[in-house]
């Protein structure tokens, strides 16, 4: 075979390839970002977990970069889902806590102004879908597809009172883009369900995809389906009934996942897919979390209740199996998507791109940064106040809720945070202090109540 008629036989053979072949030959990646609700820094078995099994998260941490000090940017579900979808802290985005139903009791109003990460990814060709919990808003515009997602399949609210009926105080907010629906079935079972539908519906397109899959397990209700349950209970009968419910919700969880990745696997788009796995917050101690040796869990701005379980892989671009001590945020997910597209960013996020760290292309640790936490509230020990956290290098100033003192912690020495070191280290705490009140002024700018 001649130089010519070789040449014309490849260029032939890639013209019939089918279209996400080709995809895949020479397009951007498609994006799977995955993010879970109240999962604990201890409750994976890669992250120490023991009488716990979770095999398929557990293959995609070994599959990419593992984060160790990935930081969800609030203790609480709505301000960290506000930060992922717009690289802002989550009172610059106008959710510094919880969106509810009951107005008297919602603490957030995602901004106008804010340009979210499927209106991002669109510009270089993305079809965009979210599979899941919404979290950011019950009626337009501040719902999926008003905001910029092609296709919305899930939950508008911020908790189910139950998996099966899926009703929040009554209403039904689950949606199929804007039209009322009403599923049977275990939520996790049809997120799941409908992140793989979705997947093989674009294994015939040219286009690259982004599919933002929030599932709400393991957030409470602990109501893991019951042959999950039982399953648990028999391998492992030293655990409380409490635990056992978690555990079974979270390895349930684990297969959905193990689930969506072999529709990946089956379309033959896995090689050219970025998978990010995280969660909003740490896990909920009430309900038999585990955070491992941390202090605190969700609703507190401990490292237990901010720490988060994070890993991304991407074939043939992360290398498998490795560690990062960097010091990431949610927030900095949005940056990072954006560089993988090839989107040009033109203006200010809070958020940083962790691409060079997934490349080996950086030896910055992040501990450079000054990081943020907020969470507003209401109740009694909130009453509509907000409590902070800041930290830059080792240092930690926190203020776990609304009348409590302010702490100092030096994480480096102290990274289960029991040692207050305010008064023998008063320029450090000034130094924080100084830079949280800089950033509650500029955030002070932003509303974050619905208009009149």
């Amino acid at each position: 075979m001649t130089f010519r008629s070789a040449l014309a036989f490849i260029v032939a053979a890639f013209l019939f390839l089918p279209a996400n072949a080709q995809q895949r030959s020479s397009g951007p990646p498609n994006i799977v970002l995955i993010m879970v609700d109240d999962l604990g820094y201890g409750d994976l078995s890669s992250y120490g977990a023991d009488a716990l099994q979770t095999p398929h998260i557990d293959s995609l941490v070994a599959a990419g970069m593992r984060f160790d000090r990935f930081y969800a940017n609030s203790p609480v579900c709505s301000p960290s889902r506000a930060s992922l979808l717009t690289g802002q802290y989550p009172d610059v985005a106008g959710v510094p806590g919880v969106i509810r139903t009951h107005a008297r009791n919602s603490w957030g109003y995602l901004s106008p102004k804010e340009v979210l990460l499927p209106q991002l990814l669109a510009r270089t060709g993305y079809h965009t879908a979210m599979v899941g919990k919404w979290h950011l808003g019950l009626e337009p515009p501040n719902t999926p597809t008003a905001r910029g997602f092609d296709y919305f399949k899930g939950f508008l609210g911020d908790m189910m009172d139950d998996y099966y009926t899926h009703r929040r105080h009554g209403h039904n907010y689950m949606r199929r883009n804007d039209r009322v629906i009403d599923p049977k079935g275990h939520a996790t079972t049809l997120f799941t369900d409908w992140s793989r539908d979705y997947i093989l519906q674009q294994d015939s397109s040219r286009a690259p995809f982004f599919l933002y899959l929030a599932y709400n397990a393991p957030h409470s209700p602990i109501q893991p389906p019951a042959e999950w349950r039982a399953q648990v209970a028999e391998r492992e009968p030293q655990l409380s009934d409490k635990r056992t419910g978690i555990v079974a919700l979270i390895e349930h969880l684990d297969h959905g996942i193990g689930r969506v990745v072999e529709a990946l696997q089956q379309t033959g788009t896995y090689e050219n897919t970025m998978i990010v796995f995280t969660s909003d917050n740490g896990g909920a101690l009430y309900h038999g979390a585990s955070n491992g040796s941390l202090r605190g869990g969700k609703q507190d701005m401990y490292e237990g209740g901010v720490r988060v379980p994070t890993a991304i892989t991407w074939p043939g671009h992360i290398e498998a199996g490795t560690q990062s001590d960097y010091l990431g945020m949610t927030m900095d997910l949005y940056p990072t998507l954006a560089d993988v597209a090839d989107v040009r960013l033109n203006r200010h996020l809070d958020g940083r791109s962790l691409l060079p760290v997934l490349r080996g292309t950086t030896t910055s640790s992040g501990e450079d940064r000054t990081l943020f936490w907020v969470r507003r509230e209401g109740g009694p020990e909130y009453m509509g106040k907000a409590a902070h956290a800041v930290r830059h290098g080792p240092w930690k100033l926190l203020q776990n809720r609304p009348g409590e003192p302010f702490h100092l912690y030096h994480l480096g020495r102290d990274p289960r945070e029991q040692t207050d070191l305010k008064k023998t280290h008063p320029e450090q705490f000034e130094s924080l202090a100084e830079s949280l009140r800089r950033h509650i002024q500029e955030a002070g700018r932003v509303p974050w109540q619905p208009p009149r």
